[in-house]
């Protein structure tokens, strides 16, 4: 499928953080079966990330993370890590992030000239920043700004990664559609928090993180499903993904690619399996890709 005039061979492809820039996974499969790769955020200086703890489990293959946007900055990404991926004939979509509208650009700017990337997710989404991130996505004329400002620096289809942590995501969207988005992906991790039974304090140090796993699943389709009815834009579905029929799913709610996240700490095949496994459920569903996504836009 051709979208944001790049060609996608499957819908499948890993969540920005949740597969680095792939090397820790090249030992395991044949990156090139990948939809495309989604890289972890690029700031433009080195980011060391929230103090730790900043993991804690949920049960049911659940997750609370404040990371904090951890990476090596832009100028050392595109040395060590960009180059690896050009050997992969795998579209790779760059996951830009940062506390000021200006770091944005920056990253951008430099990013415009490497071959390999093929589209940006402007990450105005994360919720374990104290700067940027999140305010800038839950605030519409924010949202139209940043996306309007990041578009005009761009060479490249700009794909929006908005959060569920709103009280109308449609407003959100066209808002970033209105600014001149390519694409939106949807949804983000919702805000969490944990207790350790034993000291009463919040498991993670940053008390509050981001909340993502196979329980989201329910809240990202309805995003997906609300915009999609809303938004005349390409959409990409992340949250909950573990299996086939949840990617079939996505797509019946509009999305046409997915995002595949926190299960690959779960299960670092995952992605690999469901790309094998496509093929035969669709068969048996009677559906293609794209009469999926039609299927589910005439319901």
């Amino acid at each position: 499928m051709n979208l944001f005039k790049i060609e996608f061979k499957n819908p499948i492809m890993p969540a920005s953080g949740c597969f680095g820039f792939g090397k820790e996974f090249l030992n395991l499969f044949d990156l090139n079966i990948l939809g495309a790769i989604c890289t972890k955020s690029i700031t433009p200086n080195l980011r060391l990330g929230n103090d730790m703890p900043r993991i804690a489990e949920c049960g049911s293959y659940g997750m609370l993370n404040s990371i904090g946007l951890a990476n090596n900055g832009v100028d050392s990404i595109i040395k060590n890590e960009l180059e690896f991926l050009k050997k992969f004939s795998v579209p790779v979509i760059a996951n830009i992030a940062g506390s000021l509208i200006s770091d944005y650009v920056e990253v951008i700017e430099k990013l415009n000239s490497i071959d390999c990337i093929d589209a940006y997710e402007l990450n105005i989404s994360c919720p374990n920043v104290k700067y940027g991130g999140m305010a800038f996505g839950t605030d519409t004329k924010m949202a139209n700004k940043i996306t309007k400002i990041c578009k005009n620096a761009s060479t490249k289809p700009l794909i929006v990664k908005l959060s569920p942590n709103v009280t109308d995501i449609i407003d959100i969207a066209k808002s970033v559609a209105d600014g001149g988005a390519d694409g939106i992906s949807l949804i983000n991790t919702l805000l969490g928090l944990r207790f350790d039974i034993k000291s009463a304090k919040p498991i993670l140090a940053n008390k509050i993180g981001g909340y993502s796993g196979i329980g989201i699943k329910p809240i990202a389709l309805r995003c997906v499903y609300e915009v999609s009815k809303s938004v005349n834009l390409p959409i990409i579905g992340v949250g909950g993904i573990s299996c086939v029929d949840d990617v079939i799913e996505f797509l019946y709610a509009g999305a046409s690619l997915v995002q595949i996240g926190s299960y690959n700490f779960n299960d670092p095949l995952i992605c690999k399996k469901i790309i094998e496994k496509l093929p035969s459920r669709f068969k048996e569903l009677n559906i293609s890709w794209d009469s999926a996504i039609k299927r589910g836009h005439n319901e």
